[in-house]
């Protein structure tokens, strides 16, 4: 998994490193240019001001007392920085009921395709999972739910193109709580806070699951495509208005050369990301680790100039 990893966000490590080379090893007191360097690399890499702020602050006062490589302070100041969101997705033990998951987005941020990731993640910890395809302004999203529900062996609830999705999430839930169903995964559609009546319907929907179970849904998951950069935190703040989020889910990490949007969004939103995804393939989506993934960002300067 963390190779993995390592190698879904090999542009944003590389890029660090191309600018930093091998400032990152040195034990030497840090000048003005290095640090320099440093800001514009993390800045570059979308880290953010607030955030980038906070780590050259930090840098600037511990490398003026210790001889620790630079590699170090950062390690341990990104860690610091994103441990607060790293909080696994749990489905309570004998719940008894289906634990509902909403999720969210924009178009094309990979929501359809990260739902089936997370049903086969949720599987492979012995979940017995459901989809509901919510998504009835795509007929696309639909057949492309159903068949992934085929390939994973996961049962689809689905209705007639243009169908309410608040029904069909209605009737899912229904389902998913006759057949014993531990999970309910609630696709939706696609939209923008410019789409006054489909971001309505995400309260309408929240009022329908409210009157079979008033705890539903359990988590609402805004999914955010990290290739989208810092306007993905605008639409997390739009989404969160609407349908107050739960968590995060960050696609398309090995897409960009900015995989630093992650610092971004954990300072900005405040909400746990659950899962990053970092690749195609089905075991692609991983739960988010602090430690993991700065050692991925970071790697070795040594190694990596070979």
């Amino acid at each position: 998994m963390f190779k993995r990893l390592r190698e879904g966000i090999a542009r944003t490590r590389d890029s660090l490193l191309n600018r930093l080379g091998r400032l990152l090893g040195r034990r030497e007191p840090i000048d003005a240019s290095s640090l320099e360097a440093l800001e514009n690399a993390l800045l570059e890499a979308d880290v953010g001001v607030p955030v980038t702020s906070q780590i050259m602050a930090t840098v600037r006062q511990q490398a003026g007392r210790e001889s620790q490589p630079l590699i170090d302070l950062l390690r341990a100041e990104m860690i610091r920085s994103l441990s607060a969101v790293q909080q696994p997705l749990q489905i309570p033990p004998n719940l008894g009921v289906p634990f509902v998951i909403l999720v969210v987005g924009v178009n094309g941020v990979g929501k359809t395709t990260t739902i089936a990731k997370l049903g086969r993640h949720l599987q492979s910890e012995g979940h017995k999972v459901m989809f509901a395809a919510g998504d009835t302004f795509r007929a696309a999203a639909v057949e492309q739910l159903k068949t992934w529900g085929e390939r994973l062996g996961i049962q689809v609830v689905a209705q007639g193109p243009g169908a309410d999705p608040a029904s069909v999430i209605f009737d899912a839930y229904s389902a998913a709580l006759a057949r014993g169903c531990d999970v309910l995964l609630a696709d939706t559609a696609g939209r923008l806070h410019t789409q006054g009546g489909l971001m309505n319907e995400l309260g309408k929907i929240r009022r329908v699951l409210a009157k079979q179970n008033p705890e539903a849904p359990h988590e609402t998951l805004l999914v955010l495509d990290a290739t989208m950069g810092q306007n993905a935190l605008q639409q997390a703040r739009i989404f969160n208005e609407t349908a107050p989020l739960s968590a995060v889910i960050l696609t398309k990490l090995d897409g960009t050369a900015k995989g630093g949007i992650v610092f971004a969004i954990a300072d900005a939103l405040k909400l746990p990301l659950r899962f990053i995804g970092v690749g195609e393939q089905q075991d692609d989506l991983q739960s988010f680790s602090a430690a993991n993934f700065v050692d991925a960002l970071l790697g070795s300067p040594e190694a990596d100039s070979d």
